[in-house]
């Protein structure tokens, strides 16, 4: 295991699979200690936080729903009170709603904008609030 960002403590959301997890499993190889968050499946972050434990490294899992407001300040709250401190988030949760273009529902919209754009502004505002100077903001997104 890499040191090199020994004690900082990093958010990774979506980091239960995918992309997400191999984010957390990487900065945990480099000495950070991690919280994924998950929506789905507890399992899969569960099996990730294992893999990085196995790896040596520190990490739990929470469950977020970027859909529900509030969600990722209460996240970032909790860290504050379990970590003390939060370095790096990478926010890496998203969800697609694939239908053809006729058939996209208002319901459909309103969780994509829910969890893509206003879940991804309320987490990094939340952790940009509580990161120190050097802390460090990514955000993941992809486009069909």
């Amino acid at each position: 295991m890499n040191s090199s960002l020994s004690g900082k403590i990093a958010l990774v959301t979506g980091g239960s699979r995918g992309i997400g997890a191999a984010v957390a499993k990487r900065l945990a190889a480099d000495g950070a200690t991690v919280v994924v968050t998950y929506v789905g499946s507890e399992d899969a972050a569960s099996a990730v936080v294992g893999e990085i434990e196995d790896s040596g490294g520190r990490a739990r899992a929470v469950h977020v729903d970027a859909m529900e407001k509030g969600a990722g300040t209460r996240a970032v709250a909790g860290i504050m009170a379990n970590e003390g401190a939060l370095d790096i988030l990478v926010n890496n949760a998203g969800i697609n709603i694939m239908k053809p273009l006729h058939a996209i529902e208002d319901e459909d919209y309103e969780q994509v904008f829910g969890v893509n754009v206003r879940g991804t502004l309320e987490i990094v505002r939340a952790a940009s609030r509580e990161m120190g100077a050097g802390g460090r903001v990514i955000v993941v997104t992809a486009t069909i």
